[in-house]
């Protein structure tokens, strides 16, 4: 590190009320008051660290003593407003409560706040975690808070303001100050790099501000480590190792070897985060997030904030059931618990994720994950308006029989043959691959697992010249890109065709069904079958009659 270098922290801290990120609210009110001279003799500033209790102060503090007058739009320029930036004031006290608690530093601070200012206008004593102080040394600074010189100011400042007496607070004007959005924190940071002149990734940024938990000195703090661990550049992959987190394209990841129904795929990306030494304490929290914001995208889309995302959870909240949302949840927050119960952390993620892939309702090859309700919290239309009225839910009559004394014949399960093809998949050893349904079909027949084979299966073929395969990957899975997937992929098409195979990937929207969207339409056909079927039998309708009751139509399997 370069002599004479300063921290972002302290560069980058605040000057004015108008460099000020995320704390509106407060600074019109203090702006207000200072402007118009109404000016209370102590005022209580309270929120978590690093969100700007202490730099207020210090703002309030040039405001009052500087040289063109009380104003909320201090000069900066003058020797008051100087000297107060770099702590050499003398009328500008900071005192820390934690090293200076007892009775005793109290009574001091007390003595020397009847004498008047030895520069400026007023005396501004600004006294930090005010919580540490003793009882006793509450007591004593109750009267002078009360009742202070008319050149003195008291300025308290917690981060937990619980512990301070009653009697303190009601002599205090008090402001809440809040968490920094995410969202502010990514935008400063920005401008912050901009203004630096250092080379960024706009995604590299997300995981800072979420290290940062809603701090700004944190986030500044982090950015300084990402800095000097990028070597004078701050990009996603460096970030992300340095933090430790989890990326986006593991968790996707996840979910998509969920839909698929392909547990390896899922025990293969849980293999990859060990090799990277990933804490999986934090990837179960970030899948729980996850699957908190698809249900956000089914219930309330509105509230997801995130452009970047928005496509991929839409897509998430369509191919899964609400109901299965939640206990999907439920899963990855109890899975947490159970870490430091498990034989190793990885031992503990691996059957998390297999209790996901277990308890799912339904699910085929690159099928939909799906139950009794539908994606969007409405409940699956069907067109029959008999299975409508017979998955209402169950009432019971109160002269109804007991259920051991009605015998009802059970019909043996229905087999539900899958819809035809429009051609075979041994048709491919006879015809060239150039369309959609040689593509389809040759899926199928490679030898793929894991991300490469929800590359292929989300993949549609675009054109195929000689021996260069074009596809095209919709935006909503261009997580599933990477040169690992792309290889295996190039692999398995040469082994399949004996020689050189070039495959060039575009992410665009397809223009017919890819593998992956084929497969789910026809897993849903062979449920409503199955559905028709079911509601059809002579006996289950009997049943139906007999109870009064109803089907649960997200039990029902086609077989």
């Amino acid at each position: 590190m370069q002599a004479g270098y300063q921290v972002l922290a302290r560069k980058w801290r605040p000057k004015s009320f108008a460099a000020l990120v995320g704390q509106e609210h407060v600074v019109k009110a203090l702006s207000h008051a200072l402007d118009q001279q109404r000016l209370h003799h102590a005022y209580l500033f309270t929120g978590t660290r690093g969100v700007g209790k202490t730099t207020i102060a210090r703002i309030m503090a040039k405001a009052l003593n500087c040289e063109l007058g009380v104003t909320s739009t201090p000069c900066g320029q003058c020797s008051s407003c100087r000297e107060i930036d770099t702590g050499r004031f003398v009328d500008y006290i900071e005192l820390d409560a934690a090293s200076n608690r007892g009775v005793d530093d109290m009574t001091q601070l007390l003595e020397r706040a009847t004498y008047a200012p030895t520069r400026g206008r007023y005396k501004v004593y600004v006294i930090d975690e005010v919580h540490q102080l003793s009882g006793h040394a509450f007591n004593a600074m109750l009267k002078t808070l009360e009742e202070p010189p008319a050149h003195v100011k008291f300025i308290l400042a917690t981060t937990d303001p619980q512990k301070i007496p009653v009697t303190v607070l009601s002599r205090c004007l008090q402001f809440n100050l809040k968490q920094m959005p995410p969202t502010h924190i990514v935008e400063h940071l920005a401008r912050v790099l901009e203004a630096e002149g250092i080379p960024f990734d706009a995604a590299a940024l997300r995981p800072l501000a979420k290290g940062a938990a809603g701090s700004m000195r944190d986030a500044l703090s982090l950015l300084d480590q990402a800095i000097a661990h990028g070597s004078g550049e701050v990009r996603e992959a460096s970030v992300l190792a340095m933090l430790g987190t989890v990326s986006s394209e593991h968790l996707f990841a996840v979910i998509d070897a969920l839909i698929a129904g392909d547990p390896a795929a899922m025990v293969e990306v849980a293999k990859q985060m060990e090799a990277r030494s990933l804490s999986f304490d934090t990837a179960l929290q970030d899948l729980a997030t996850l699957f908190h914001r698809i249900a956000l995208a089914q219930f309330a889309p509105q509230a997801i904030i995130d452009n970047a995302e928005r496509e991929v959870l839409a897509g998430y909240a369509q191919a899964l059931d609400a109901e299965y949302i939640q206990l999907a949840y439920q899963i990855c927050i109890h899975g947490r618990d159970e870490l430091e119960l498990a034989p190793d952390d990885y031992a503990g993620f691996v059957m998390t994720l297999l209790r996901l892939h277990a308890f799912a309702p339904a699910r085929s090859s690159g099928g939909s994950v799906t139950g009794g309700v539908s994606a969007g919290g409405a409940a699956a239309n069907t067109g029959s308006s008999a299975r409508a009225a017979a998955s209402a839910s169950p009432t019971h009559s109160p002269r109804a029989a007991p259920v051991s004394a009605a015998k009802v014949d059970v019909a043996p399960p229905i087999a539900v043959s899958p819809a035809p093809t429009s051609r075979s998949i041994s048709a491919i050893d006879r015809v060239d691959v150039s369309g959609d349904a040689d593509w389809h079909a040759l899926v199928a027949q490679l030898s793929l697992t894991g991300m490469a084979k929800q590359l292929a299966q989300n993949c549609e073929l675009s054109e195929r010249i000689g021996n260069t395969f074009r596809l095209r990957l919709p935006p909503a899975h261009k997580h599933l890109l990477g040169k690992i997937q792309e290889d295996k992929l190039q692999s398995e098409l040469q082994k399949r065709f004996g020689e050189s195979v070039r495959v060039v990937i575009d992410v665009a929207a397809t223009a017919s069904e890819t593998p992956a969207e084929r497969s789910r339409a026809e897993q849903r056909q062979r449920h409503e079958r199955a559905i028709e079927s079911i509601e059809q039998d002579p006996f289950v309708r009997e049943a139906v009659a007999l109870f009064n009751a109803g089907i649960d139509e997200s039990s029902i399997r086609p077989i």
